[in-house]
């Protein structure tokens, strides 16, 4: 018989007995508590902890109740929420919804996934199949027709053989050997019968050589071509990402863009390559089957055709559904997976503000809607099998009944029966068998009309563009003429109103007002991020919409509020301004930034990877870097947006002058609230509300007495000492910081993530993560056992049907043929029903139980993940990408070791025993023969399904380095398109395909070789068996029908567990993700926010005391940070501290939280050790506003509420009063959906200023005994900043405080001030009593004069 492509009815695969999920609620958490290392889980989400098994499971959290002193303060005692009571609890439902510890009653979680549903656009219809191709070149053209010819070649080959398999069959049955041996009707036969098996064989390798050549033309050529044209689709829209316009990518999120590159292009690639040359193949199988079906026996393909319908119809119908299921259960992963991202990339404010049990619901929340599709989608699965192997089994049954039927009258031979049965059931196969192509072809054209959406998008200010005007002589003069503006995300707040302004050539003009008043806009406009919607800009006279834009922006120089620095060294950083310089020039750059001496002391000097957005430089000298990116461009317009917010005075004062130096000959535009650094500029303009108040010199503007008098007396520094009036300085920092001190040391290459070399756990911890679903898996067990003997058992049904034919065409017995016909076709039904009831069990409760534990282990392993300290998160083997891809793959991967796996093995046991002994019994010299085939057979049935089922992930890796490329580029494409440095990673991006595009060319090559093997073997396989067979029956030792019986045994069952056994994703993958998770559900961190171990003091006061505090970071061992500090704090008073950039301030405030432990000494609140204090209570004692705080993706009001532990605590009239405080109601009230607008991935919807004064609202509502304020107000306009601070001055009432500042006239009013240099406490007193001791606190107040003058 002829072997068939696929699910044909006699190479049936045996389907995965894996798959998808529970549908159950989400799980019910009061808390979280780790009781050891090891752990067992239980069913439907519950967690317990025990040593024994490596499992893991949420517990109740330490309680915040009464034990804790924030409960204990008194809510109508406290000066920050008005008018707040105990019947003002409102309902507990939020996306960051926390239990209260004596609530019995689930959390309602509401997840958002920051994007407004209302704007949503309608799907786009996907693109024609032509249009997936329009990157192909004559060659790929050349290529896709020799690879579709061969396709055709190919499917019309299956049901081809059909007829050789026909006439080998009509041989055996009339050769005339009876049943007991070698009596022949006729003994002049025998040498007949031998040269007919001889052909029949040659004709078995020819076609199997035709196919080998064939199959390897087609995956090979199609394959090629494809990865040719995805190479230059990649290429082609990456650099389509880099021209889109900032307005556009207000609208997209980095991720959304990042997902697309990957993701996107990824499904094209599967669905224009191997893909389509399967559906052709399938198509030519189809249309070949029938029409060679037709032509042997009409009236019995019309019979068999009667069940192609069902087939087609469930097929398609069953595809579609488990094809939208899936696409649905990716989707909620890919929100999950969201969730994960933005907490671990934020680990350090979740931990300050105990996060964790919020974000475990929420991150749980999104993963109970995936279990609940992926379930629905397995038992979907395991349905449609079950109705597909029905219809199947029926087909068989209808097809030898009526074939029997056909035979005994005369009108067909018992070989033309199987010619049209095999060539019918081919054809209808290959129909369905069209279905995963077919799905895989639709994604594509789905997934292009995303990219191609981007491709064709043409923007209106194209940065790559080289038309345009290059004006010969640059001179500088700058124009604003009515110009209003409002952000494409916000079109109905207008930021600029018909602004009118003129700089010359030369000029240094300051611009200065509130928060949001639209000053950072007018350096938007001028770099052309955005066009106004009214009024024009001219540069030297010409509009800016007619000059070349890429040369526009190659002169101009910027330093920005929010500096970016990229993930490579510190020269190659400053190189990012002007490519090809020298190290002299970088240098000297350097120098008159003020970073060449602390970038000389680092290990690596200039070759320091200051790692991803510079996170290796405290906020200072990331802006002393970006200066010195800037200066190096000698650009003819210089445009400072705070340039300096983030310096010390001393460095300021030096990098002040070198700015003043290189002012000298360019128009520059200085934005800034620290007023004393722009008095000198040629004149000042005032905006208010977006619109220009006045404008004129610093002394025209003061003697107006307006807007500018007004900001300038509000900055007014009053010297205690000596009653005169000094201008101070605002340092406005809006950039995420490290710690001051974490100056890395470097390394001359780039960092990759290194993956963590993890111990193979043992086989039977691994068995026990399933533990909780084992009765599901018993009864998949046996459905895999059904499922196992149904091939066996085919292939004596099968021969028997032979034996019956030639029964009768020795006896001619109407009456016995139609008898036995009946009975065999029954025993179809028979094999049908006990393999799909198989098919259902085994799948549907593998699928159950897969899912249950997949969310097990990812929530457990998010929460674990959670648990560890920041010493964790600082290792580059834990970096931000590093745990999500974790999350995401490793937990499924863990699933193929366990209760499928066992099953899969089990069916395989099953299936070959089962075969070996029906070969054994039924021809022991002939099995023998074969089973040296069946390792090969084996390995054919493994890669033909590998191949169907596509290899996509075998270049993930090498596109990993062009991922991150493209990813960093997305991400801070503001920086990259201000910097014109689209071609350089463009470029960058280019290089980094070379490799995987060429790995890929060659993988075509052997993955076309695999596929020819392993659709050729069979047919070789068939030649030498058949040849054989024939032999033996010569001899007299075998009958045909036991020469079927035997080959059919014993290579269906080899087929079968090779098909079988490639559902089963690599095992030695499954055990080293097993060994992942385990890792971390082992990994018990130092300082442990879960454990209920450590006191909770009763009635806590909020004394600190640091008694010679010794500490280093944990990834700088060798540079010590603090040097035996002491510092006392009285509970009730403000202590500041002062000192330079990388002295170490923030490093207390860490410490105090106890995100790091001491190396030496001890830090003691009430007199107790913080060591000896439960974490969890600790920081419930203690609110943080930072220097760079932390918003996330999700509305205002759930941001403000998110230090709160207990939500019943609060509610809105709570949140109200804490914005009116923090000077944010008025903006928010202003806003189309106020508390309820979403701020946007880590608040980048809102401004530097207004991101602080909602991270200040949400510490006031916390009511903490400990408030620590790490420049709370460096973001915000002197107005806001007066009022604010007015609000803190309140907060610090009754309170511990902990004042981390650069703008010394903040803290003159604190109790105690600590100057604090090189990790040593210098002086400490009063501010009066420092300036008399004329130190180094009166050094640092003269430096800061000193910027003025």
């Amino acid at each position: 018989m002829a072997d068939q492509p696929n699910n044909t009815p006699s190479l049936m695969p045996l389907p995965s007995p894996s798959s998808d999920s529970a549908d159950e609620g989400p799980v019910q958490l009061k808390g979280i508590r780790f009781l050891d290392t090891t752990d067992s889980f239980k069913n439907d989400g519950e967690i317990t902890t025990s040593f024994e098994n490596g499992g893991y499971e949420p517990e109740p959290m330490p309680p915040t109740d009464a034990k804790s002193q924030q409960r204990s303060m008194k809510k109508e005692a406290d000066p920050l929420v008005k008018g707040s009571n105990g019947d003002a609890a409102r309902s507990r439902t939020s996306s960051y919804g926390a239990v209260p510890e004596n609530a019995g009653d689930p959390v309602e979680v509401t997840i958002k996934d920051g994007k407004d549903k209302s704007d949503e656009k309608p799907p786009l219809p996907p693109v024609g199949l032509c249009q997936m191709f329009r990157y192909a070149t004559i060659g790929d053209v050349f290529l896709m027709m020799l690879g579709t010819i061969f396709s055709i070649v190919h499917g019309a080959g299956w049901p081809a053989v059909n007829f050789i398999f026909g006439g080998m069959t009509d041989t055996m049955v009339g050769s005339g050997v009876n049943t007991t041996g070698l009596n022949v009707t006729n003994g002049s036969y025998l040498p007949e019968f031998e040269d007919k098996m001889n052909n029949t064989s040659l004709y078995y390798v020819y076609v199997a050589c035709g196919v080998l050549v064939a199959a390897y033309c087609q995956t090979s050529f199609w394959q090629w071509t494809c990865e040719r044209q995805i190479y230059r689709m990649r290429k082609k829209f990456f650099e389509s990402l880099l021209r889109q316009t900032i307005g556009w990518y207000d609208h997209h999120q980095s991720g959304e863009l990042t997902t697309r590159l990957a993701d996107d292009l990824e499904r094209v690639r599967e669905g224009m390559g191997e893909k389509v040359a399967m559906l052709t193949q399938m198509l030519a199988a189809f249309a070949t089957g029938f029409g060679m079906a037709f032509y042997k026996n009409w009236s019995m393909t019309l019979v068999m055709m009667a069940m192609t319908p069902l087939l087609i119809i469930g097929g398609a119908a069953i595809s579609i559904a488990v094809s939208k299921l899936a696409k649905k259960e990716q989707e909620i992963y890919a929100s999950a997976g969201a969730v994960a991202e933005e907490v671990l990339s934020c680990a350090k404010t979740v931990m300050s503000f105990n996060g964790q049990l919020k974000e475990v619901l929420r991150y749980d929340k999104a993963l109970i809607g995936a279990q609940k599709a992926g379930v629905r989608k397995g038992l979907l699965t395991g349905g449609s099998l079950a109705f597909t192997f029905m219809v199947l089994y029926g087909s068989y049954a209808l097809a030898f009944w009526y074939g029997a039927k056909l035979v005994g009258d005369g009108g067909i031979s018992p070989g033309d029966v199987f010619t049209v049965f095999f060539c019918v059931m081919i054809g209808s196969f290959s129909l369905g068998n069209m279905a995963p192509s077919v799905t895989a072809v639709s994604t594509a054209r789905g997934a292009a009309a995303k990219v191609f959406e981007v491709i064709d998008n043409i923007p209106e200010i194209d940065s790559t563009s080289t038309q345009g005007t290059w004006l010969q002589d640059l001179r500088g003069d700058i124009k604003f003429s009515g110009v209003s503006f409002a952000y494409p995300t916000r079109p109905d707040v207008p930021v600029l109103k018909d602004v009118s302004l003129e700089v010359k050539s030369g000029q240094k003009v300051a611009i200065v007002g509130s928060s949001g008043c639209g000053k950072s806009t007018i350096v938007n406009l001028i770099l052309r991020f955005y066009d106004p919607l009214a009024g024009k800009i001219y540069i030297d006279g010409s509009e800016v919409k007619s000059l070349c834009l890429r040369w526009l922006r190659q002169n101009i120089g910027v330093v920005s509020q929010e500096p970016v620095l990229f993930g490579c060294s510190i020269a190659d950083n400053i190189r990012m301004g002007r490519e090809n310089v020298t190290m002299e020039e970088i240098e000297a750059v350097a120098k008159l930034a003020n970073a060449h001496n602390f970038v000389s002391k680092l290990p690596a000097k200039y070759s320091t990877i200051v790692g991803e957005r510079g996170a290796q430089l405290s906020g200072g000298q990331k802006q002393r870097i970006a200066i010195a990116r800037a200066l190096i461009r000698n650009p003819k317009i210089l445009l400072l947006d705070e340039a300096t917010s983030a310096l010390d005075s001393e460095s300021e004062s030096a990098v002040q002058s070198a700015l003043e130096e290189a002012s000298k000959g360019r128009t520059t535009i200085i934005i800034a609230h620290r007023l004393s650094t722009i008095r000198n500029a040629d004149f000042i303009i005032a905006l208010d509300k977006g619109e220009v108040a006045e404008v004129g010199s610093h002394e025209e503007l003061m003697e107006r007495e307006g807007v500018y008098h007004q900001l300038v007396t509000l900055q007014n520094f009053k010297d205690e000492a000596t009653g005169a009036v000094e201008e101070f300085v605002n340092p406005t920092l809006a950039m995420k910081r490290q710690a001051s001190v974490k100056s890395t040391e470097g390394d001359s290459k780039n960092e990759k993530e290194v993956d963590e070399d993890v111990p193979i756990p043992p086989y039977c911890r691994i068995l026990s993560l399933n533990k909780p679903e084992v009765h599901l898996i018993l009864l998949g067990t046996l459905g895999t056992i059904l499922v196992g003997a149904a091939m066996p058992a085919f292939s004596v049904v099968f021969s028997q049907i032979i034996y019956i034919f030639r029964d009768f065409e020795m006896s001619k017995n109407r009456p016995t043929l139609d008898r036995e016909a009946i009975f065999w076709s029954m025993m179809y039904l028979v094999l049908g029903g006990a393999t799909a009831l198989g098919n259902m069990t085994s799948l549907g409760m593998f699928s159950v139980s897969g899912e249950r534990m997949t969310r097990r282990l990812r929530l457990a392993a998010f929460k674990n993940i959670l648990r560890q300290d920041l010493e964790y998160f600082e290792d580059p083997k834990h970096s931000t990408g590093a745990l999500t891809t974790k999350l995401a793959t490793e937990a499924s991967l863990v699933r193929a070791a366990t209760g499928i796996r066992i099953a899969t093995v089990l069916q395989a046991c099953v299936t070959m025993s089962a075969g070996l002994v029906i070969a054994f019994v039924y021809g022991w010299k002939l099995a023998f023969a074969i089973l040296a085939c069946v390792p090969i057979m084996a390995l054919a049935g493994t890669v033909h399904m590998k191949v169907l089922s596509g290899n996509q992930k075998r270049d993930s890796q090498l596109l990993e380095d062009a991922g991150k490329t493209a990813g960093e580029a997305i991400e801070n494409i503001r920086t990259v398109v201000a910097l014109a440095r689209e071609d350089k990673f463009y470029r960058d991006y280019c290089e980094r395909l070379i490799a995987p595009h060429r790995e890929s060319t060659k993988q075509a090559q052997i993955y076309g070789i695999a596929w020819g093997l392993s659709q050729s073997i069979t047919f070789f396989m068939y030649a030498g068996a058949f040849r054989f067979g024939a032999w033996l029956i010569v001899q007299g030792e075998m009958n045909p029908e036991d020469v079927y019986r035997v080959i059919f045994a014993i290579a269906f069952s080899a087929l079968a567990v090779g098909q079988g056994m490639s559902f089963l994703p690599d095992f030695s993958k499954a055990k080293l993700a097993a060994g992942h998770i385990f890792n971390i559900l082992d990994r018990k961190p130092k300082i442990d926010s879960y454990s209920e171990n450590g006191q909770m003091i009763h009635d806590v006061k909020g004394d600190i005391s640091f008694q010679r505090v010794f500490f280093s970071y944990p990834r700088r061992q060798e540079v010590t940070v603090m040097k035996g500090i002491n510092l006392d704090i009285p509970h009730g008073q403000t202590l500041a501290l002062v000192g330079p950039s990388g002295c170490g301030k923030s490093t207390v405030v860490s410490l105090l939280q106890r995100l790091y432990d001491i190396s030496d000494g001890e830090i003691t609140i009430d007199g107790v050790d913080i060591r000896h204090l439960n974490v969890h209570w600790l920081r419930s004692l203690i609110s943080v506003v930072s220097q760079e705080p932390i918003l996330f993706n999700c509305s205002i009001e759930e941001n403000v509420k998110y230090g709160v532990d207990d939500l019943s605590t609060v509610n809105h009239d709570d949140v109200i009063a804490v914005c009116k405080q923090a000077n944010i109601h008025e903006f928010v009230m202003s806003l189309p959906k106020r508390y309820e607008t979403l701020v946007g991935e880590k608040g980048t919807q809102l401004s530097g200023g207004q991101k602080q004064r909602l991270a200040i609202a949400r510490a006031l509502l916390r009511r903490p005994r400990i408030l620590l304020l790490d420049e709370a107000t460096s973001a915000l306009d002197t107005e806001s900043e007066k009022l604010v601070q007015a609000a803190l001055d309140v907060a610090r009432e009754g309170r511990t405080c902990i004042v981390v500042a650069h703008r010394l006239s903040t803290i003159q009013n604190a109790d105690v001030i600590a100057v604090v240099e090189d990790g040593c406490i210098v002086e400490m007193g009063s501010h009066q009593e420092l300036l008399n001791r004329k130190g180094a606190y009166f050094s640092l107040i003269n430096g800061q004069r000193n910027i003025v003058t």
